[in-house]
């Protein structure tokens, strides 16, 4: 199964090399400028501490107490490893290694829950109106029960899509909010996908189709894909220097 992921990831990464080029990629790299690097860390800071707190909240109801700040480290350590290691689970094992696999697991799982359901009723407003008041009432029900695991995933929702949109802008993307905010939902649904290569691969497919189809370009969904993952990698560097000191100080 890890093989079908990376295969799986190297194919999608490999297709969108043959539709649009190297070049994006090139271009994604140029685009990181310090604006935008410092921006990401900032949001990325935000989003850390929110998900961090969801899933101490749901380690509490499982029995297993983390403290906020001990919490915020361990997001900061896998959130890295997940960036850099083949694969994109490995640092949530390392997570589940130190303090658990089931609050883990009950962590990831609510946070994608959340961000589906409410990508399906942003998405399906239109076309699906019905569908769309099923997932807002699911969404309104699961926030009278577990208002903090919802309200966090939703922050941190919030924020990795802020973070795609300032990618957007640095590569020079001059569409609209209302095009480009479906479009960033749409990606970062997609690059939850464990077919991939520490992240990359159906983030970079989704992007170019959806750029494509939306008649901003191939490529430029392409070079906003890449530079997105390279501001969300810049972004989870203090997880490195978390490493460094705990292997330091053991």
């Amino acid at each position: 199964m890890r093989w079908a992921r990376l295969l799986g990831g190297l194919a999608i990464l490999a297709v969108v090399v043959w539709w649009v080029g190297p070049q994006p990629f090139v271009t994604a790299v140029r685009s990181a400028g310090p604006s935008a690097l410092v921006a990401a860390l900032a949001l990325t800071a935000v989003t850390t501490v929110c998900c961090a707190w969801r899933w101490r909240v749901l380690a509490r109801g499982l029995g297993v107490e983390v403290s906020l700040r001990e919490a915020v480290s361990a997001y900061y350590r896998s959130q890295f490893l997940n960036a850099t290691l083949p694969g994109g689970v490995l640092g949530d094992a390392h997570r589940a290694l130190r303090h658990g696999a089931l609050p883990v697991v009950a962590d990831r799982g609510s946070g994608q829950a959340v961000q589906v359901a409410a990508v399906g009723a942003l998405l399906l407003t239109g076309p699906a109106p019905w569908a769309a008041a099923l997932l807002t009432a699911g969404m309104v029900a699961a926030l009278v029960r577990w208002p903090q695991v919802v309200v966090t995933s939703l922050v941190a929702s919030a924020g990795h899509v802020v973070v795609f949109l300032v990618a957007a802008r640095a590569a020079g993307t001059d569409a609209s909010l209302a095009e480009l905010v479906p479009l960033a939902l749409l990606v970062l649904l997609a690059a939850s996908i464990p077919l991939n290569v520490a992240g990359w691969g159906p983030r970079e497919g989704m992007a170019a189709w959806g750029f494509a189809a939306a008649g901003l370009g191939a490529a430029q969904g392409a070079t906003v894909a890449v530079l997105y993952g390279v501001l969300a990698l810049v972004a989870t560097l203090p997880g490195a220097v978390l490493l460094a000191r705990g292997a330091v100080r053991a």
